[in-house]
């Protein structure tokens, strides 16, 4: 026959299991919740419907044919949107974008906010699903279109223009929420933007020394 267990012990045990285990799902929720896990779901995700439509529709095929929204297999050239640019430009101006975003990602990291997290992986996934496509082919696959009544075309976009967008939004307003946060702490007439002002010319000062 077993000795009894001493009550302490027992809920001391019981305690420790219900404490790792919540620090187990709390750091698992957090890992999903980094951005170079989301960036590259995205990235993923983008790839793949590309490749479904290169390898289901011909050029300039659209399903269905009369609906306002619909799946147009179309090239995009320019940048965001459609937007006409060249290929340098097109290659550049989202590679300086993602520079941008890692570089705000590395400063506000220590905040471990879910907006920062989801709206850098959200942006830099989607900006790298184009940027990889002009670089391979020197075009963006572009596929769904809305379309008006009239049945003009307003827009024609992909998953990585969807999640490029989202990501910003996001990024928007956690800066916001960010801001707001720095100032109810530091007072009204707190400038969140010249801390690092005061810095660099500390750093220039000091170079020029």
């Amino acid at each position: 026959m077993g000795g009894a267990t001493d009550p302490k012990v027992s809920t001391r045990i019981e305690a420790e299991a219900a404490s790792g285990g919540g620090l187990r799902g709390a750091g698992l929720w957090r890992v999903m919740l980094l951005a170079p896990f989301v960036a590259l779901a995205v990235l993923e995700l983008d790839q793949l419907t590309k490749l479904c439509v290169r390898e289901s529709l011909t050029l300039g095929e659209a399903l269905p044919q009369d609906f306002w929204l619909r799946m147009t297999y179309v090239v995009n050239p320019g940048i965001f949107l459609g937007i006409p640019a060249s290929p340098l430009i097109s290659v550049l101006l989202p590679s300086l974008m993602i520079g941008a975003s890692l570089v705000l990602y590395w400063r506000l990291e220590r905040t471990n906010d879910t907006l920062l997290n989801l709206g850098t992986g959200l942006f830099i996934g989607g900006s790298l699903g184009n940027l990889v496509d002009r670089i391979a082919y020197g075009h963006v696959t572009d596929f769904v279109e809305l379309i008006t009544s009239g049945g003009q075309v307003r827009t024609i976009f992909n998953v990585a223009d969807l999640c490029a967008i989202a990501g910003i939004l996001l990024l928007e307003v956690f800066l916001i929420r960010y801001i707001v946060r720095l100032i109810r702490e530091k007072g009204l007439h707190y400038n969140p933007v010249a801390p690092h002002v005061a810095r660099l010319l500390h750093k220039r000062r000091s170079g020029e020394q």
